[in-house]
C-alpha cells in the first residue's frame, strides 16, 4: 500500500470523503507529480481496457497528482507544453475532476485543482449505475474561445481528437497504476454544463471514469 505523508491527509478526506451537507470545496494544491518510474509501454499497452466495475476506495492525492499530470500536465515548462498535443497547440481541452466532496478544474500551470461546485456530482456525469460508485469522474471540456479561425465543423473535429489524446494518456497512466477506467460518451452534457457552471462557450467533450477495479470482468474494449 503506497505510504502517503501525513500533512496529506487532511486534504485528502476533504477531497474524497462524502459529506451530508455540501459545503463550498476548497482548491486544492496537488503534491508534485512523480514523472519516472511505471511499468514499460508495451506491458501497459498489453493491458489497456476498458472496465465498468469499481470500488469504493479514493484515490490517493499523490495518485490524483500523478494521473492528472499524465492526463494534460506540463512536461516541458519553457514552453508550457503539455503530455498530450493539440491542435495549433491551442490547448482548449479543460479537464475537470468531479469527486464526492465536489468539482474542480485542473490547474496544469499550478498543478492544482480549482473548487468549481460543491456537492456530490459525480451521477450527474453519466447514466450508468456505476458512475456514481467510482471516487474520479473525470469531464472533458474544449473551451471554443481558444480555437477562435476554426471552422465550426474543425472545431468538433480537433476538440475530439484533442480529447482522446489526453483519454488516452489516462488510460495508459491506468493500465500501469492497475487502475480501473472507461471513457463514456453517453453523457447528458447540458446538465453536466449546469453543474460545471461552464459558459457558453465551453462544450462537454466526454467523461472518463477512474477507480479502484471492483469485483467482475468488464468484458469490454
Amino acid at each position: 500500500m503506497m505510504r502517503m505523508a501525513p500533512a496529506w491527509i487532511g486534504l485528502i478526506v476533504v477531497l474524497m470523503a462524502p459529506c451530508a451537507v455540501a459545503q463550498e470545496p476548497a482548491d486544492i494544491p496537488l503534491p508534485a507529480a512523480r514523472t519516472e518510474g511505471g511499468r514499460p509501454l508495451m506491458e501497459v499497452l498489453r493491458d489497456r481496457q476498458s472496465s465498468r466495475e469499481y470500488g469504493g476506495e479514493s484515490l490517493p492525492l499523490q495518485t490524483l497528482s500523478d494521473l492528472l499530470w499524465a492526463a494534460a500536465g506540463i512536461n516541458r515548462p519553457d514552453s508550457g507544453k503539455r503530455t498530450a498535443p493539440s491542435a495549433r497547440n491551442w490547448q482548449e481541452i479543460e479537464v475537470y475532476a468531479v469527486t464526492s466532496a465536489g468539482a474542480y478544474l485542473y490547474d496544469a500551470g499550478a498543478h492544482a485543482l480549482k473548487a468549481v461546485a460543491p456537492g456530490d456530482l459525480r451521477a450527474v456525469t453519466g447514466s450508468q449505475p456505476f458512475v456514481a460508485v467510482a471516487p474520479l469522474n473525470l469531464v472533458l471540456v474544449a473551451d471554443l474561445e481558444k480555437m477562435k479561425g476554426a471552422a465550426p465543423e474543425d472545431q468538433s473535429l480537433y476538440a475530439g481528437a484533442d480529447a482522446a489524446f489526453i483519454s488516452q494518456n489516462i488510460y495508459l497512466f491506468c493500465a500501469s497504476e492497475g487502475l480501473a477506467t472507461v471513457v463514456r460518451g453517453l453523457v447528458d452534457r447540458e446538465a453536466v454544463a449546469r453543474a460545471l457552471k461552464l459558459p457558453e462557450h465551453k462544450r462537454v467533450i466526454f467523461a472518463q471514469s477512474v477507480g479502484f477495479p471492483g469485483g467482475g470482468d468488464s468484458g469490454r474494449p
